[in-house]
């Protein structure tokens, strides 16, 4: 009895964990609708400001309401900067991306992110990377190059866009894991939403009147203010999610989870836009989600292995 009831908790929390990843993939893509649609007639420039305006304003009353100190320790001051940065270059560049082209395609090249993050950390942090991971990072690469290809023929330069998106949050990523730690993840949010609003800010009233076409800001029209709203509004509740998923299951079991994001990308843009990826482009997503989901498999059995040798007696 005793046994079943100290299980109960713990099995709770990694299905809560699980279920708020799941919630996760199906808001996230909904942010990029919600760009996509307001691309149309605002400026990328101002959609990404509005994504953290947005973000900003929401996650404010969560602070005062938890009592929240928005105080942040000054050595961490930098790594918010950078955190920020770097998610606002990130957003831009993915925004400027769906602007023409398809979500699913987008999507894809900004899953080689993980990809980046191991061999930053294998090449340039040291850590302890097998040639396994190493070669299942080289091989979504590759994939990588099978959804560029058919976009860069269609859509020019703009095709590597979302490769910037991937360089941005994969550092983005590394510069959280040691935030995370430091700060709690609503504060984060707030904070990230308020340092790049201010960045953005600047940049809008410098490009009014420029004729600049992704950053000359405009007065939305109608249904316009709907989008912008949507953007930031699912951008915060699908970032909360997978933080609060974090927090509740470990990052092994959900991780696999986070590839359900492209298939749904996929049916969003095909039923709002009616775009549906080649097969050239569904070869290349294939071996991307296949890459990944190795990549998390060598990393689960490395951890076991390491759990097996420390718990073996000294000889």
């Amino acid at each position: 009895m005793t046994r079943v009831a100290s299980a109960s908790p713990s099995t709770d929390r990694i299905l809560a964990g699980v279920a708020l990843m799941l919630g996760f993939c199906v808001t996230a893509p909904l942010l990029d609708v919600a760009a996509k649609l307001a691309s149309t007639s605002v400026p990328v420039g101002q959609i990404t400001a509005a994504r953290f305006i947005v973000q900003c304003a929401l996650m404010a009353p969560f602070v005062w309401i938890m009592g929240l100190s928005v105080r942040v320790p000054r050595a961490q001051w930098l790594a918010l900067l950078a955190r920020a940065v770097l998610l606002f270059g990130a957003t831009f560049c993915f925004i400027a991306a769906i602007r023409v082209m398809p979500l699913a395609d987008a999507l894809a090249i900004v899953f080689v992110a993980p990809f980046i993050v191991l061999l930053v950390g294998k090449f340039y942090l040291g850590e302890d990377v097998g040639p396994r991971r190493v070669g299942a990072a080289l091989v979504g690469f590759v994939g990588v190059l099978f959804v560029i290809q058919p976009s860069f023929a269609a859509f020019g330069a703009v095709a590597l866009f979302p490769l910037g998106t991937a360089v941005g949050f994969a550092f983005y990523i590394l510069v959280t894991r040691g935030l995370s730690r430091r700060v709690h993840p609503v504060t984060l949010q707030f904070h990230t939403g308020l340092i790049a609003s201010l960045l953005c800010l600047p940049v809008m009233i410098l490009a009014e009147g420029t004729g600049i076409d992704m950053l000359d800001p405009v007065w939305p029209d109608g249904i316009a203010w709907l989008w912008l709203l949507g953007v930031g509004f699912f951008a915060t509740l699908s970032h909360m999610m997978m933080t609060y998923a974090l927090s509740l299951a470990p990052s092994a079991t959900l991780a696999p989870l986070q590839y359900l994001e492209l298939p749904v990308a996929t049916l969003l843009g095909y039923l709002v836009f009616g775009d549906f990826p080649n097969a050239l482009t569904l070869t290349g997503i294939a071996i991307i989600i296949g890459a990944g989901l190795y990549m998390i498999h060598r990393e689960r059995v490395t951890a076991r292995q390491l759990i097996t040798e420390r718990a073996a007696p000294p000889i």
